[in-house]
Parts: C-alpha cells; sequence; structure tokens
C-alpha cells in the first residue's frame, strides 16, 4: 500500500511528532510534573489495557530491551520499572525531552538511555547488538518505508530474540468509520484519510494499515516468524466527552453486552498485536 499523503517524507512526520507528541494531552496537569505523568499513565492504560497484556513488562525483568517510538515514554518506564535495561528511540526530540525528564523524576535514568533515531536508519545511531526484546508499539505504520523499519529491526536480534510491533489494522471498525465519515464511502480516497485522521491530531503524513496476511508476509519475508498474533482495541468513548476527561461511552456500546464487545474487539478493533521470533534462515545470513 503506498504512502498515505503526499508529504511522506522523514522530516514531515519527525514535525508531526514534534507539534503534539503522543498522549501529551492525556492529562490537564503541567506537562513534566509527577502528577501529570501519573495521569497519563492511568488514562492509557485504562483506555488501551490490552498493552499490559501485549507487552508483558514483568517478563522483561532484566533483560535488555529496544524501545523504537517510545514518545513521552510511557511504556518505557514501565519496562524499567519492572527491571529491564531500556534503549529508547524516538524520531521527535520533543518527545525525548518529556521522555528523559520522566525518567529522571521517576528515578529511572540510570535504566534507560534515550537516543534521537529514525526507524528506518537505526544502525546510523546504535551499534549491533542483540537485545532480549525489540518493541515498536504503533510506530512502523507512521514511517515512510515500514520495510526498511523491520530490516533495520533484524540488526538487534539473537537466536533468542523477541519482536513485540503494533500496527493499524486496515479491516478495523475505526478505518471504515473514517471511510464513512469523511470519505463518504468513497473508496479511492480511503488512504489519505486515514493518514489524515488516524491521530488525535488531524493530519498525520503517514499512517498505513495492514492486514493479518499483510504484516505476517512483511515479517516473513525478513526472517522473522509471527508466533502471536491478536486484534485489539475499540474505543467506545463519546470523543467530545473523552477531551473533557469524561469516560461516557457512545450509546450503542453502553448498551452493549461486554462478550460482544470483547468479540468485536477482537475481529475488528484498530491495533495489530504482533510476536514474531528470529527464523534459521535469519541468523544464517547474518
Amino acid at each position: 500500500m503506498p504512502p498515505s499523503s503526499p508529504d511522506s517524507t522523514i522530516a514531515a512526520v519527525e514535525a508531526f511528532w514534534n507539534r503534539r507528541p503522543c498522549n501529551i494531552r492525556h492529562s490537564p496537569l503541567p506537562v513534566g510534573t509527577r502528577e501529570y505523568f501519573a495521569e497519563v499513565e492511568a488514562r492509557k492504560y485504562f483506555v488501551e489495557p490490552h498493552i499490559l497484556r501485549f507487552a508483558q513488562f514483568e517478563r522483561w525483568s532484566q533483560k535488555r530491551v529496544l524501545e523504537i517510538g517510545c514518545g513521552i515514554g510511557t511504556d518505557t518506564i514501565q519496562f524499567a520499572r519492572h527491571g529491564a535495561r531500556v534503549t529508547a528511540v524516538d524520531l521527535s526530540e520533543r518527545s525525548l525531552a518529556i521522555a528523559r525528564e520522566r525518567a529522571r523524576l521517576l528515578g529511572l535514568a540510570d535504566r534507560i538511555e534515550f537516543h534521537r533515531a529514525n526507524a528506518e536508519e537505526l544502525t546510523a545511531v546504535l551499534p549491533r547488538e542483540n537485545y532480549d526484546l525489540v518493541y515498536a508499539f504503533g510506530v512502523i505504520h507512521h514511517t515512510p518505508h515500514p520495510e526498511r523499519a523491520v530490516q533495520q529491526i533484524r540488526s538487534y536480534l539473537g537466536p533468542e530474540s523477541t519482536v513485540k510491533l503494533m500496527v493499524y489494522h486496515r479491516h478495523s471498525s475505526k478505518a471504515l468509520w473514517i471511510l464513512l465519515r469523511y470519505g463518504k464511502g468513497r473508496i479511492r480516497e480511503w488512504p489519505n484519510l486515514i493518514a489524515r485522521y488516524s491521530e488525535a491530531e488531524e493530519g498525520c503524513p503517514v499512517t498505513y494499515t495492514f492486514t493479518r496476511k499483510e504484516i505476517s508476509a512483511l515479517l516473513e519475508r525478513n526472517g522473522l516468524e509471527v508466533s502471536d498474533l491478536t486484534v485489539e482495541h475499540i474505543f467506545p468513548y463519546r470523543v467530545s466527552d473523552y477531551v473533557r476527561y469524561r469516560y461516557r461511552k457512545v450509546w450503542y456500546y453502553r448498551y452493549m453486552p461486554p462478550r460482544w464487545f470483547r468479540w468485536l474487539e477482537r475481529h475488528w478493533g484498530w491495533h495489530l498485536c504482533v510476536t514474531a521470533v528470529g527464523t534459521k534462515r535469519l541468523f544464517r545470513g547474518m
């Protein structure tokens, strides 16, 4: 699938996330305070509880974790808090500044190394060495060439390494909602519409979506074998309330039995959560 905006350069992506780092408005409190970070964390995992199941933060105690696209550091802090040694990279210098302050404030700076890096050119910044986990949640679908990012990931894998990625799911209720609301059903406009409306801040330069088969094929042709793939996350809250820090569900989700909602999430959710490991072919080629 082609990049979903004509302005799909790395510079455009960097500028977008510098203007509004991901989740920066998860709290109305002053950015950088202990109370602000606590509220950001609480809100993130309340709205996206599947992250805790997927990342398995406690599993990586005393392990080496490479996080690609750390943003303002919410998951980064969880890995470090659970005892991991973390190398965290991001394209956005503004996001990194907030993440560094967060680590310092919470007494975890000695467990985390931060680097500004482009996911497509990691080896220009980070030495090639093995990590127990390479983790990129909601990142490679926002870079102009996702395959290059996956090729870079291979440089940091050993025979016992695990890769965990989240990418956006094309066959999702959110993608359909964007098409119907903003495209009036005009399918040809879908790629650009997905980019423009995929994030809280309109106008993201690049947003790819993947089917299960596409993300599996991308990883497999780069020497990785998918060991687990789940579909997660439907946002059920009314946006007009949510931006005011109120959690009132849209009426049709409000009255839906929890087991029905969970079924919808597992089939039509926005997040494709993929766990993969390297194949023998990958390590023979290194």
